[in-house]
This record gives structure tokens, C-alpha cells and sequence, in this order.
């Protein structure tokens, strides 16, 4: 069953996640089996142009409400990772990828050095 099949435009937007990672996977193996990779391609096009909220993070931190109350310019805040480790980029709160800082012209970016695999991120859709 391909994805143009199952999913109508009207559906579209109430598949959770759930729904659409068994979409993807379904998909997947039949594609593979059949045409390879460019079958499946063609057939998530519509996916293409989903917003995604990308954010990398540096590290973590907890503290107490006396502490943030008394935050001002110059206050530091001591986070959970080490100087040096991997920062996580993050796609819709999911774990993605991990990297190290790199400036691009005046605006800082992240060069990956481990990928979560393909189908462990579609495993974690849901």
C-alpha cells in the first residue's frame, strides 16, 4: 500500500506521529523491495515542505527560582556538559544529530560529526 494510497490531502494534517512513522516504514520496505530508494522518494514529496523547529543545544542546567530571580547581566550559568563535547541538534525535540560549533560569516552554525541513523529517527517519530 504506497503512501499516495492511504493518505488523502484531507487526512493529511491529523496523522500523529505514530501514524506517520508506520506510513514511512510501510513505505520503506515496499519501495526498497521494489524500485530502491528513488520510488520512495518520489512518494514522500509531499513531505518536503513540512516546518521543522531546528535548535542545537549547548547544555543543561538546573537551578532554583532564587537563583533566576537574581539573575542579571554577567551571571553565569554552569552547565552540564564539558568544554569540548558534542553540541545536540535537536528537530522537533527529537535527538538528531551531534556536532561541534563553527561560525558562518557572523552567525554561528553547527557541523555534524554523528548522525542518528535513518531508521532509528524514524522509529522515534512516535
Amino acid at each position: 500500500m504506497a503512501v499516495s494510497e492511504t493518505l488523502d490531502p484531507q487526512r493529511a494534517n491529523t496523522l500523529n506521529p505514530e501514524e506517520t512513522a508506520a506510513l514511512l516504514k510501510e513505505n520503506q520496505h515496499e519501495s526498497m523491495s521494489h524500485n530502491g530508494h528513488g520510488s520512495l522518494v518520489r512518494e514522500l514529496e509531499f513531505l518536503y515542505d513540512v516546518p521543522l523547529q531546528v535548535s542545537v543545544e549547548v547544555g543543561r542546567a538546573r537551578i532554583l527560582l532564587k537563583d533566576l530571580l537574581q539573575m542579571g547581566e554577567g551571571y553565569v550559568v554552569e552547565l552540564d556538559k564539558l568544554a569540548g563535547e558534542p553540541l545536540d541538534l535537536y528537530v522537533n525535540s527529537r535527538l538528531i544529530a551531534r556536532g561541534e560549533a563553527v561560525k558562518v560569516g557572523d552567525k554561528f552554525g553547527i557541523k555534524l560529526t554523528e548522525v542518528v541513523s535513518q531508521s532509528d529517527r524514524i522509529e522515534n517519530l512516535g
